[in-house]
């Protein structure tokens, strides 16, 4: 009886949870889409800002879109070339039950709390001793940095639920680590690895803080990555710190416009993770 009473308390608690997440998650996309579309128009999305944007003017901020493309993509494409080889080797060349794992692990986790802003001023001290001025690299440097834990913890996770009879028997067949960790691990984690890229590359695209002090700020698109860049969370930080009302209202229009990037990404990496699942070898 105590047994049954302590099930439906913590499924109680489980499906409330689960409701409440829900809820909010809800809220805050509904809250952005009735005050951000009548706002939305496709001379934001088509034009640069132009003169006195900020001050309720014409343009757009096409800059922003197209900023935060250039450093989300380039940040997670770098984090995952650093990533991946280190998430293989905690997971095939050294023994789990190594307590360096442990200390790695633990020392991943402690990265991924450490604040964005944090990330930034880490950033801007690179920048200074590199001597590079606020930049697209600088931003990318940064980004990589700030979610290269993140993609790694994210795949370690996945490795882990890698069955270990799956590793003895390659081993037994006289795969070396290396031909282990890229021909098995890869294969049978692909669609993890897409959702831990999908997780690292909404983080880059999202985050203010870190590009605060690396990426800078410009009208333009740039043609080279040493030139400063818009993204959208700035954008959007600028515009809602507008007095005029119009351009707040702009700022819900643009963080429309970033939901949309986010959830065409989350589309488009389902559908890749649903198409490389069926190579995965069940047990």
């Amino acid at each position: 009886m105590r047994k049954k009473i302590e099930e439906n308390i913590f499924k109680f608690l489980m499906i409330s949870s689960t409701i409440l997440i829900v809820f909010f998650v809800l809220l805050i996309i509904v809250s952005i889409l009735i005050k951000g579309i009548p706002a939305l128009s496709m001379q934001m999305i088509t034009e640069t800002p132009k003169g006195g944007y900020y001050f309720g003017k014409g343009g757009g901020i096409l800059n922003a879109i197209i900023g935060s493309l250039y450093l989300s993509l380039g940040a997670t494409f770098l984090a995952l070339i650093i990533g991946l080889p280190v998430a293989l080797y905690i997971n095939v060349f050294i023994n789990n039950k190594n307590k360096t794992v442990s200390y790695i692990r633990l020392f991943l986790d402690l990265l991924c709390g450490i604040p964005s802003i944090v990330y930034g001023a880490f950033g801007f001290m690179i920048m200074v001793f590199l001597g590079l001025k606020t930049s697209l690299l600088a931003g990318i440097i940064t980004v990589t940095i700030l979610i290269l834990p993140i993609m790694i913890r994210a795949m370690d996770e996945i490795f882990k639920s890698v069955p270990r009879g799956l590793t003895e028997s390659a081993f037994s067949l006289g795969l070396t680590k290396s031909e282990v960790a890229f021909k098995v691990f890869n294969k049978q984690c692909f669609s993890g690895i897409i959702t831990a890229i999908l997780i690292s590359f909404g983080r880059a695209i999202g985050d203010a803080a870190s590009v605060l002090f690396t990426t800078g700020y410009t009208d333009n698109i740039p043609t080279s990555v040493f030139q400063p860049t818009a993204t959208l969370p700035l954008s959007i930080f600028f515009q809602l710190g507008s007095a005029v009302p119009e351009v707040r209202q702009r700022a819900y229009a643009s963080a429309v416009i970033l939901t949309i990037i986010i959830l065409f990404v989350s589309i488009i990496a389902r559908l890749l993770s649903k198409k490389y699942h069926k190579n995965r070898i069940k047990f």
